[in-house]
């Protein structure tokens, strides 16, 4: 049997629960929220790797609308993010709307009925949904990507990806490698050296690291973010506006981020006492290109004894090693892989279908992976993502582009209720004219003229990912749903809607449950 309902939100990470809150806020309370692990908190939940942690303020990485003082330092840990997602997702009662376990398979719009059919595929079986509107809050990090490494399907130590860390596995006194120097593997490469026999790093391209400037609350702070009124409020103001200030480095005048390169270095050389390693760790594109990243540990970790920097290139992995380019064979017994996820290439459009039958990754094969504000796609009708192309950032918080992105829906579904209006697609006239102004503008920034090569690039070198302006304009520009860059289509009549939920109910069912 089909299931009616008026909104399906796929994930549950800090995109999908902060759509639902807001949604059972508003009183569009017949929604279900498909997540395909067994919990909520998206990254947050996968990855358990040791060392994870934030590497944006919590006081701002949290819900402007469920503020906590009890955070136990400024960047926190992983476990602490976790249990603040649970907390939230708790007390927000809307955890009884959650399927979890369950994969979304195929979600395709029907034009007769004006809905989207979407199936899943859980514990008890397949389901399929009737939804008036889908959200697509899956994540740009969630697949992770394993590298096309000449044998690595035959290796017979121990193997996995760091958003997939396997506790089982016991590394020390191991011969261990990590493949990748990005954000995950700066926080695990520290503390695999702690326990590791040896530790091979294999580094493709250097990263930027500046100092971590760790605060620890105490508990006389988290009384007074707790009891003093507007205190969390200023805190969190202030390092918004202090993030903020990162921006015209990245856009504008890359010279501006001197500072923060002069940091940058003198972290290697208090880290790292070997001036051959220094050299072989200091990157040679600009400052901002790829992610900045903060660690005090990772170049202290590299200047161990049992540690060793891999720059030549990964030939081949054998049953036991590592061999490099240069002919150099490396014995390993565990190998960790930090190589990143699908991030220009989202898993979730090869999984939906709009007008026509039109697959979106195809659409986004013809027109890049692009859409309307970061939101909505033109032949998909009341599909909306929820951190989409161009919504990421390379400075401050997620959370607060999340809430931006729920607001505009909200205000959508809205003006769809008010209006009665069964369906909103944006025109190819704004989706084209939003993307070629953001591309123009994309084109100045430090992410395409640095000089290096990122995970925010797609096949053909169009940063698909990143946000190239303030956060504050993103809020602006999705503060409200404008209508007039949308084709809309008139409520389905109650006779007609009657004989297409046949089978599920006879009931006439409003465009959102209000």
């Amino acid at each position: 049997m089909t299931q009616l309902v008026d909104h399906l939100i796929i994930g549950a990470g800090f995109g999908g629960l902060c759509a639902a809150i807001q949604l059972d806020e508003d009183g569009e309370r017949d929604f279900v929220v498909v997540e395909k692990a067994g919990d909520v908190g998206g990254t947050w939940r996968d990855n358990t790797y040791p060392g994870a942690a934030c590497d944006v303020p919590s006081q701002l990485y949290s819900f402007s609308f469920a503020p906590n003082p009890d955070w136990s330092m400024s960047y926190s840990p992983q476990p602490e993010i976790q249990a603040y997602i649970q907390r939230v997702a708790r007390e927000s009662r809307v955890l009884d709307r959650f399927v979890f376990d369950t994969l979304v398979t195929d979600a395709t719009w029907d034009e007769d009925s004006q809905r989207w059919i979407v199936r899943t595929d859980g514990p008890d079986g397949p389901t399929t949904y009737a939804a008036r509107t889908v959200m697509a809050a899956a994540g740009a990090l969630s697949e992770p990507r394993l590298p096309e490494i000449e044998g690595i399907a035959d290796f017979q130590g121990e193997i996995f990806h760091s958003a997939r860390w396997d506790h089982d596995v016991d590394l020390a006194g191991k011969r261990v490698a990590v493949i990748g120097t990005g954000a995950s593997a700066i926080q695990i490469v520290p503390e695999v050296q702690k326990v590791a026999g040896h530790l091979d790093v294999y580094q493709r391209t250097a990263p930027w690291v500046i100092p971590r400037n760790e605060h620890h609350y105490s508990s006389f702070e988290k009384r007074a973010l707790r009891h003093v009124p507007g205190l969390q409020r200023a805190a969190r103001t202030a390092i918004y506006w202090g993030r903020e200030a990162y921006v015209p480095a990245f856009t504008w005048k890359p010279a501006l981020a001197a500072p923060a390169k002069r940091a940058a270095r003198k972290n290697i050389e208090k880290g790292i006492s070997d001036p051959l390693l220094r050299e072989k760790v200091t990157p040679t594109y600009e400052i901002g290109c790829k992610r900045i990243l903060i660690s005090n540990s990772y170049y202290p970790a590299l200047d161990a004894d049992n540690c060793d920097v891999v720059t030549d290139p990964i030939a081949k992995v054998t049953g036991d090693a590592i061999v490099t380019a240069d002919g150099t064979e490396r014995p390993v017994d565990v190998l960790i892989v930090a190589t990143g996820f699908y991030t220009t290439d989202l898993p979730i459009a090869h999984h939906v279908r709009g007008r026509e039958g039109k697959l979106l990754a195809d659409r986004f094969a013809e027109t890049g992976t692009a859409a309307y504000k970061g939101t909505t796609v033109p032949g998909f009708p009341n599909f909306f993502f929820i951190v989409g192309p161009n919504t990421g950032l390379g400075h401050s918080s997620m959370v607060f582009v999340i809430e931006s992105q729920v607001r505009y829906i909200r205000d959508a579904l809205r003006s769809m209720r008010i209006n009665q209006y069964a369906t909103v697609e944006p025109t190819e006239a704004a989706f084209a004219a939003w993307n070629t102004d953001l591309q123009a503008r994309m084109a100045s920034t430090v992410w395409s003229s640095g000089g290096c090569s990122s995970w925010y690039l797609d096949e053909h070198g169009r940063n698909t990912t990143l946000w190239p302006r303030t956060t504050f304009v993103l809020r602006r520009l999705l503060r409200s749903f404008d209508v007039k860059s949308y084709t809309v289509s008139a409520r389905v009549p109650a006779l007609r809607q009657a004989q297409d939920d046949a089978g599920g109910t006879t009931e006439d069912q409003e465009i959102v449950n209000a």
